[in-house]
């Protein structure tokens, strides 16, 4: 993540007019400064600070900061108005994201929007949260609970109860008024200080459930939005649909690997067609289980079934991910050494965990039984073997502190007809399974873009040329299929 110099003014927003809605008063335009030469970032981008409020309906309740950036088109008379980039996660910064789209989004694109960024509430420079974890608790098959080797699920509940215990005591007034229908507002909020009666914006991932969720709360301020690799809006279950969605995802995307690989069983050796290599990973996997691999350097310093486990779902993201799985797999084979392993730094595993869990757990309320989790995480272990029962298990949600301050939203087909849902038919991590339930809850306001293609990001992603046009038309010309396609 790229760090992001500090903004160098303040502005203020009211309030009560942000809470209520109120037509907006006069207020001082945002500051805006260079945001820094860190590496990535274009020179164009400029960086500002908002306050918002910290509870919103609250009037004296105190403000945080929220930090912003953009790039302004180079052609002004093109200008239709903002693009707002909204990050994924739930927890993931924002504020480098127009430098980065810069470098991928076409010109007609480019020419007719600011591209505008910002790292959500408790994330990156705003405001950030963190529930000081020890380093062994910020493992990455803890963060993914993946059940002990036998299937026991006693380590996660542990686990569980004493990160829910440290951000109840670490965390903060930031961290308890993290939720996806507070981000809706902040996402106002931003739309407000920037002057636009409406706003465009492209979500991906999580960012499509908090794009929806303020396309449902603030129909009337949407421009053209684009969602792209989209979660189950499920208003009853929420991130737990997410969560065991992982299951399905991977299911539908490792026979793409594994199709790669048999086509180079030569270099890797992991089996002649896709059958093979997927009973080459599940034997390993249990292998490990068994007999875990030192691994100094990692979190954990062992490469056990778990983490095998883990470092395959990353992998299914992106084609580019392959080589590396392959590779970790051919070591842990025998007899060479296992590659250097990829550890991210605590600092940004401490914030992203906290606001990932505050949004998770705020959201909607999470079951609490053991015994009930032991059932699910069983099913899910003999129905999915590649995740292992991890999808389902308990988390901290179940001991969090706090109950949601607010029902979650129920998307819906109220409000005007402005949106285009782009969508991977083999996602690992938000599945068009998932992804159709979007579609269903949005109604006559939606079209989709289906792409038969893997990974997890679609637009400007896999070189489907369909897919990409279909979204630069909409984004360009308000342009949308007559009814929902796929492309090939």
């Amino acid at each position: 993540m790229n760090r992001i110099a500090s903004a160098a003014a303040v502005i203020s927003l009211s309030t009560a007019l942000v809470a209520t809605g109120a037509p907006a008063a006069a207020h001082a335009a945002p500051a805006w400064t260079s945001c820094g030469t860190a590496a990535g970032l274009d020179p164009r981008q400029e960086c500002t600070t908002l306050q918002v409020p910290l509870t919103y309906g609250r009037p004296g309740g105190g403000t945080i900061s929220l930090a912003v950036s953009r790039i302004r088109t180079a052609r002004p008379g093109l200008r239709r108005g903002v693009l707002l980039l909204i990050p994924g996660g739930p927890g993931s910064p924002g504020l480098s994201r127009p430098s980065a789209m810069a470098q991928r989004l076409p010109g007609a694109v480019l020419d007719r929007y600011d591209l505008v960024g910002f790292d959500p509430r408790g994330v990156g420079r705003s405001s950030p949260v963190s529930c000081g974890l020890a380093h062994d608790d910020l493992a990455p098959t803890l963060l993914k609970p993946y059940p002990s080797a036998d299937g026991g699920i006693e380590r996660n509940a542990a686990w569980s109860r004493r990160i829910a215990d440290a951000c109840a005591r670490n965390g903060g007034p930031v961290l308890r008024s993290i939720s996806t229908r507070t981000e809706a507002r902040d996402i106002d909020a931003i739309r407000r200080a920037l002057g636009e009666q409406r706003l465009s914006y492209w979500g991906v991932s999580y960012g499509t459930y908090a794009g929806a969720v303020y396309a449902t709360m603030f129909p009337g301020r949407t421009d053209r939005v684009v969602l792209d690799s989209n979660d189950d809006p499920d208003p009853d279950k929420v991130a737990r649909a997410w969560l065991a969605n992982y299951s399905v995802g991977v299911d539908d995307r490792f026979p793409d690997f594994a199709a790669w690989a048999a086509a180079r069983d030569g270099e890797f050796g992991l089996g002649a067609d896709a059958a093979a290599v997927r009973r080459t990973f599940l034997d390993l996997a249990e292998r490990l289980d068994r007999a875990p691999i030192p691994w100094p350097g990692a979190n954990p310093a062992r490469l056990d079934g778990a983490v095998l486990r883990e470092t395959m779902l990353n992998a299914l993201y992106s084609d580019a991910g392959f080589p590396a799985l392959a590779g970790l797999m051919r070591a842990a084979l025998g007899p060479g050494p296992l590659p250097a392993p990829s550890t991210a730094p605590d600092e940004a595993m401490q914030n992203a965990a906290a606001s990932a869990a505050a949004t998770l757990c705020n959201d909607v309320e999470w079951p609490s039984s053991l015994d009930a989790h032991r059932r699910l995480v069983a099913r899910d272990r003999a129905a999915h073997p590649l995740t292992a029962g991890m999808p389902v298990n308990i988390g901290p949600c179940a001991y969090w502190p706090y109950r949601p301050a607010e029902a979650p939203v129920r998307v819906t087909a109220k409000g005007p007809s402005n949106v285009l849902l782009v969508q991977n038919l083999r996602d690992p991590a938000t599945p068009y399974s998932g992804a159709l339930r979007m579609r269903e809850a949005f109604g006559s306001r939606a079209r989709m873009v289906a792409v038969d293609s893997g990974g997890h990001g679609s637009y400007l992603v896999n070189g489907n040329a369909c897919g990409d046009d279909a979204v630069t038309a909409f984004l360009v010309a308000g342009e949308r299929p007559a009814r929902d396609i796929v492309c090939g």
